[in-house]
């Protein structure tokens, strides 16, 4: 069994209580460990609104989240350098959490499987009811 990263938009659904997705995550947590990136940390502190503070740190605190080291910003770096290359954008965020996920062997759970288009990344897509299926690259 292997362990998983959660990406900002679950996190997101999960805090605004749409259908499936806190199901969803409580039943991750039970069958492994969960992690987010340091970059989905900041992108769910910046985004959350006031109402949300005390939810949104509940949640993240139970999370353990994995740091910047150089070897994710380095391997950040390649996938934003080598994709441009092919014409492809990638942000500076998924590179990020792609780089996180793959530097410790997590597969990483979705919203946006299409941000992700790395084949050596194991990706699970999550649909607006908080149903994952695999992306097959």
């Amino acid at each position: 069994m292997s362990d998983y990263l959660l990406d900002s938009g679950v996190l997101i659904r999960h805090l605004r209580d749409q259908r499936g997705y806190p199901e969803l995550t409580n039943r991750l947590m039970d069958e492994a460990d969960v992690y987010i990136s340091a970059m989905t940390r900041l992108e769910i502190v910046c985004a959350s609104k006031e109402r949300e503070r005390r939810d949104t740190f509940d949640l993240l605190d139970s999370l353990e989240t994995i740091s910047m080291t150089s070897a994710i910003a380095d391997r950040a770096g390649e996938f934003i350098r080598s994709w441009r290359e092919r014409g492809i954008t990638l942000g500076d965020a998924d590179a990020i959490i792609a780089a996180s996920a793959l530097h410790n062997a997590l597969i990483l759970v979705t919203t946006n499987a299409r941000h992700f288009p790395m084949p050596e990344l194991v990706v699970l897509q999550a649909d607006e009811q908080g149903h994952l299926t695999q992306v097959v690259r």
